[in-house]
C-alpha cells in the first residue's frame, strides 16, 4: 500500500511538473505571427474591412476565449499592451481538460489503470505541447475531438439520451472550432457503424440514425461555408504537396515504440502477463483516431492540389497517436504495473523533451516582440524608413499595395508589436509590382535618408536586404543584424560608418 501510494504522488508530481514545463513556462514569450493574427481578430473584430482577404481566419468559436481571457486577467504580466499569457491560458485550460477526457478513453478502451500512461504519451508529443499554450484553436479542437469520443462511446455503451445529447454538443463545435478538422467525422461514425453492426451496443440502428440525421442538420450553416471558402482555398496554401516520407512522419511511430519498450522492461522484470484480448471495436476506434487524420488530409492535398498537411493542421489526431502508444503498451505491460509505466515514461518525457539548454525556452521561434523593441531602440528618430515585408501569403496584388491601410490583417504583427519609423509595407513574396516600388523609394527616400531598416521574416529580410545592396546606389553599403530573433530579423543598411558609430552609442 505504502509503495501505491508513493508511486500515485509521483504521478501527481511529474504531472505538475510537466505543467509547468511544456505549458507554463513558454506563456510570457513572444507571439509569432498567427498569434498576432488571433490578438488582431480579437481587438479590430471578425468583421474587419482586411479580413476579407482571409474569411477563414476568424471562422471560429474559439476567438471568444482569448476575448474573455484579456478582459479577466489583466492582473498577467504584460508587454506593452499585449497580454500573452491571457491569451495563452485559455489553451492552457483547454488541454487540461482535455487530458481528463483523453485518461477516460483510455481507462475504457484499453485498461482501467492506462489512464496516467495516456496522459504522459500525451505530453511525449511536441505538437500537442505546442498547441496546449498556443494562441490558436487547437488545444480546444482536442478538447472538443475528445469530449465528443468519450460521450459516444458512453452513449453506445448505455444508451442513455443525456449522453447523446453531450455528444452531439460535442460533435457539433468541432467543425465550429476549425474548418479543417471535417475528417474527424469519419472517425467518429466509422466507430457508430462498427459498434452497431457487432451489435455491441443497447443502441438500435434507428436511434443511431436520428442522433446522427440531428448532428448533420447541425453541420449545414458550417458545410456551406466551407464550401464557399474552398472556391478560394489556393490563394491561402502555404505548403508544397506532402510526400510519402511526410505521411510516416506524421503517425509517430517513435512515441508508440518507446510506450511498447517500456511495457517490454517492465514485463521482463517480473509480473502477471500483460497480454489480453481487447474489444475489437476499441482497436479500431484508436486505430482509426491515428491514421485518418493524416492520411485524410494527405489524400485532400493531392486530390485538390491545394495542400493542408500542415502539423498544426492535424492536431485533433494527436490524441489518437498517444492512445495508439498506450494500446501498444497495453499488449505487454504486467498488469499491477501501469502506474510504474507512466511514471517512467514521464520521467523520460521530462528528461528528454524538456529543451533543458534554455532555462526559459520560448513557445515558438519567432521572437517578434524582441525585434520590434531592438527597431524602436535605434537613435534615429521617426523618419528612419523601416521597411516591413508582410509575414502573410495573402498579401500579393491587387490586395496588397504599398498604401495598404493599417491596421491591417496582413501585418497585423505591427499591430501587436509597433515600431516607431516611417513604415514602407512591402507583399509576402517578390513581384514586378513590389521590385518597382522598392526601386522608386530606394531612390526617392532610402538613399537620401542614408540609411534604413528591413524588420519581418528572416527569409523576406534576407532577400530585400541582398536586393538592395546589388543595386547601384548602394554601393558600399552594409547589412547589419540588431539581434537573434528566431526565424525573425531586423537589420540596418546603411554606410558602415554611419551604422555602427550611431548604433555603437545608442548601445
Amino acid at each position: 500500500m505504502r509503495v501505491s501510494r508513493s508511486v500515485r504522488g509521483g504521478l501527481w508530481v511529474l504531472l505538475a511538473i510537466c505543467i509547468v514545463r511544456f505549458w507554463i513556462v513558454p506563456l510570457p514569450s513572444s507571439f509569432w505571427v498567427d498569434e498576432a493574427g488571433t490578438l488582431f481578430v480579437v481587438r479590430q473584430g471578425a468583421h474587419h474591412p482586411s479580413l476579407a482577404i482571409a474569411p477563414q481566419v476568424p471562422a471560429s468559436i474559439y476567438f471568444w476565449l482569448p476575448r474573455v481571457s484579456e478582459r479577466a486577467l489583466p492582473w498577467l504580466p504584460q508587454n506593452p499592451g499585449v497580454t500573452e499569457a491571457a491569451y495563452r491560458l485559455p489553451s492552457v485550460l483547454a488541454m487540461l481538460a482535455a487530458l481528463l477526457l483523453i485518461a477516460r478513453i483510455a481507462m475504457r478502451l484499453i485498461h482501467p489503470d492506462a489512464g496516467w500512461f495516456a496522459v504522459f504519451a500525451c505530453f511525449g508529443l511536441r505538437g500537442l505541447n505546442y498547441a496546449a499554450d498556443d494562441a490558436r484553436p487547437y488545444a480546444l479542437g482536442m478538447l472538443m475531438v475528445s469530449g465528443a469520443v468519450l460521450f459516444l462511446i458512453r452513449w453506445l455503451d448505455r444508451g442513455r439520451v443525456i449522453d447523446a445529447a453531450v455528444f452531439l454538443v460535442f460533435a457539433a463545435l468541432i467543425w465550429r472550432v476549425h474548418l479543417i478538422y471535417w475528417p474527424f467525422y469519419v472517425v467518429l461514425f466509422l466507430y457508430t457503424v462498427v459498434r452497431l453492426a457487432r451489435a455491441e451496443t443497447p443502441v438500435g440502428w434507428l436511434a443511431g440514425a436520428i442522433v446522427w440525421a440531428i448532428l448533420g442538420l447541425s453541420l449545414i450553416p458550417v458545410a456551406v461555408e466551407a464550401l464557399s471558402l474552398f472556391r478560394q482555398a489556393g490563394a491561402h496554401v502555404i505548403t508544397a504537396l506532402p510526400g510519402p516520407g511526410e505521411l510516416v512522419r506524421t503517425l509517430k511511430f517513435g512515441l508508440i515504440l518507446w510506450s511498447a519498450a517500456i511495457a517490454l522492461v517492465l514485463r521482463f522484470r517480473g509480473g502477471a502477463s500483460g497480454v489480453r484480448r481487447l474489444p475489437a471495436t476499441s482497436v479500431v476506434l484508436i486505430l482509426a483516431w491515428w491514421l485518418i487524420p493524416p492520411v485524410a488530409l494527405f489524400a485532400y492535398s493531392w486530390g485538390t492540389g491545394n495542400s493542408v498537411f500542415v502539423n498544426r493542421y492535424m492536431s485533433f489526431g494527436l490524441p489518437g497517436i498517444a492512445l495508439c502508444g498506450t494500446l501498444a503498451a497495453a499488449f505487454v505491460v504486467p498488469q499491477p504495473r501501469w502506474r510504474w509505466a507512466a511514471v517512467i515514461l514521464g520521467a523520460g518525457v521530462l528528461i528528454f523533451l524538456g529543451d533543458w539548454r534554455h532555462q526559459w525556452p520560448p513557445h515558438h521561434g519567432s521572437d517578434w516582440r524582441g525585434a520590434a523593441a531592438a527597431v524602436n531602440a535605434l537613435p534615429y528618430g521617426p523618419d528612419l524608413p523601416v521597411l516591413c515585408p508582410s509575414p502573410f501569403i495573402e498579401a500579393r496584388a491587387p490586395e496588397w499595395s504599398p498604401r495598404y491601410p493599417l491596421p491591417g490583417f496582413l501585418y497585423a504583427h505591427l499591430a501587436t508589436y509597433p515600431v516607431r519609423g516611417r513604415l514602407e509595407l512591402f507583399p509576402f513574396q517578390t513581384s514586378p509590382e513590389a521590385e518597382a516600388w522598392a526601386s522608386h523609394i530606394g531612390k526617392d527616400t532610402l538613399q537620401p535618408f542614408g540609411r534604413f531598416v528591413l524588420y519581418g521574416s528572416s527569409a523576406s529580410v534576407q532577400f530585400w536586404s541582398d536586393w538592395y545592396l546589388k543595386q547601384p546606389e548602394f554601393e558600399g553599403w552594409r547589412a547589419h543584424r540588431l539581434g537573434d530573433f528566431g526565424d525573425v530579423a531586423a537589420v540596418m543598411c546603411g554606410a558602415p560608418d554611419k551604422i555602427y558609430r550611431r548604433l555603437s552609442s545608442a548601445y
